[in-house]
């Protein structure tokens, strides 16, 4: 009788792995090119201000049109693309995605430019949670799935470290209208890609549309941001103000209401009983909250305060930069061998660092200052994708992963939304005399917001990985017919009792 041999594990040339690396490639490009558009534009507000002839208040739509309307059609999308084929709805949000940066390029007013970012946005809603929802198809495997999904979150720190640096460069060299033109190839590429290469999925029983858990939704962001960017134009007692909090307040406390009495909601509150997706949740807007601010102030602060050309002000960037494109995949790798506590403890502390030390920021604040406060950020908002993206999935059932996954895209775009609405009306409020002279000071209000928003994720990351965090989320995954969550790495607890 022959002896039996066992089979031998895939090797580095096995087409089906090769097959999945290139799906992930292709996901991780179109995540690019929306993550890069989030902080692209910043560095070019001052020129498109003096271009369009465009207020404060304009300055934040730029930035808001565009994650408003990604925070309230992400999970839309995703559950549109359970029912229609991923394939299909990625494709069509790559074309609309360049399509919106086309437009964008050519706007002639500040309106159509806040109207095309919108568009833009469309597309790249259609972009993020169902990629998502494709890798998590294509890779099955508990552990390769992770280290998968660790790769994913750290390409949006990189995306993100890398726009202010490359915007600068695109708006001295050919103007701003080149920060949008430059994703129509990039976006033409990956929709080339997708159809040769992503295969056709659909969820074996998709989600039935919960429209009015997603007009609830977008009447909740809107006005909400809206009432914040507006107000101090308008006067925070004026009759508009007043109606946008009103419909905002209303929305708010209708949404989860609704959505605990429909069959199937937007978003499952299930979800929120899982601890490290709650943590993922809030972390996620309070990590891109301080990216927002963070952004916005500096791009004033160092070409208006300071004087400094997009080419000069995306250069200081260059420390910020660095840290991001090292910490980013290296936050994936972590995560994916021991878990998402040391990122997320890291990620709280470098906010914490960076926000206290530029309270001390001033109009002529020596360089060591500033690359050390930028060198902190980065490293901060480097280490704190991939955990995000991870605990947001845990446990979930592939068929769920996507909305699971979009709820941390949505909470990603609602934070940057608030950091620049909140942070930024904050200092302009508090701006007096000239801008040379009176911005600075103003902002260290705004940097101590940073350092609390810091403190937060610190707090989450130790609470959230905790045995009691990690208990929590295998009962979700119980109840939902999940897997259970690694609790340590390489160890797979055994799957508590299902619940009814």
């Amino acid at each position: 009788m022959p002896e039996a041999t066992l089979p031998s594990p895939p090797s580095a040339a096995d087409p089906g792995r090769r097959r999945r690396q290139l799906v992930l490639a292709i996901c991780c490009l179109s995540l690019f090119i929306v993550g890069l558009d989030n902080t692209v534009v910043n560095i070019a507000l001052p020129e498109i201000q003096k271009d369009l002839d465009a207020p404060a208040s304009g300055l934040q739509w730029i930035i808001d049109a565009y994650t408003l309307v990604l925070a309230s059609l992400l999970m839309f999308f995703g559950s549109l693309a359970d029912r229609v084929g991923r394939r299909r709805v990625f494709q069509t949000g790559l074309l609309v995605f360049v399509l919106g940066s086309l437009l964008c390029s050519l706007a002639p007013g500040l309106e159509w430019l806040v109207l095309f970012r919108a568009v833009q946005a469309v597309g790249g809603s259609m972009l993020n949670p169902v990629a998502m929802s494709i890798i998590t198809n294509t890779f099955t495997e508990p552990r390769e799935r992770a280290r998968a999904i660790g790769i994913w979150g750290g390409v949006v720190g990189i995306s993100m470290a890398l726009g202010p640096l490359l915007g600068g460069f695109l708006v001295h060299a050919a103007g701003w209208p080149a920060i949008f033109l430059i994703n129509v190839p990039v976006g033409l590429l990956a929709c080339l890609l997708t159809a040769r290469y992503v295969p056709e999925s659909r969820a074996p029983r998709p989600r039935r549309p919960d429209p009015v858990g997603q007009s609830l939704m977008v009447v909740l962001l809107g006005c909400g941001t809206a009432a914040i960017i507006e107000g101090p134009g308008h006067g925070w007692t004026s009759p508009l103000i007043l109606g946008l909090a009103v419909a905002a307040l209303a929305a708010l406390i209708a949404f989860p209401l609704w959505e605990r009495r429909v069959a199937e909601p937007l978003v499952d509150p299930r979800f929120f009983r899982s601890a490290p997706f709650t943590g993922a949740t809030v972390t996620a807007v309070c990590a891109f909250a301080s990216l927002g601010g963070f952004l916005f102030l500096n791009t004033i602060y160092l070409q208006v305060v300071r004087g400094w050309s997009p080419v000069e002000a995306g250069l200081w960037t260059l420390p910020m930069a660095v840290m991001m494109l090292v910490c980013a995949p290296l936050s994936g790798r972590i995560v994916g061998a021991r878990g998402p506590r040391v990122p997320l403890v890291l990620a709280g502390l470098g906010l914490i660092a960076s926000g206290l030390l530029l309270t001390r920021l001033a109009a002529d604040s020596p360089p060591a200052l500033l690359l050390a406060a930028y060198g902190l950020f980065g490293f901060g908002f480097g280490f704190v994708n991939a955990p995000i993206t991870n605990a947001a999935v845990s446990g979930m059932p592939r068929a769920q992963a996507g909305v699971a996954a979009a709820v941390a895209s949505t909470s990603r775009q609602v934070g940057q939304s608030l950091g620049v609405a909140v942070i930024g009306t904050v200092v302009a409020s508090a701006v007096t005399g000239p801008v040379a002279t009176g911005f600075a000071p103003a902002t260290h209000t705004g940097w101590y917001v940073v350092a609390g928003l810091g403190t937060v994720i610190l707090l989450l990351g130790l609470v959230t990985t905790s045995a009691w965090g990690t208990a929590t989320a295998a009962r979700v995954a119980a109840r939902l017919g999940g897997d259970p969550p690694l609790s340590r790495p390489g160890v797979r607890e055994a799957p508590p009792e299902r619940l009814p």
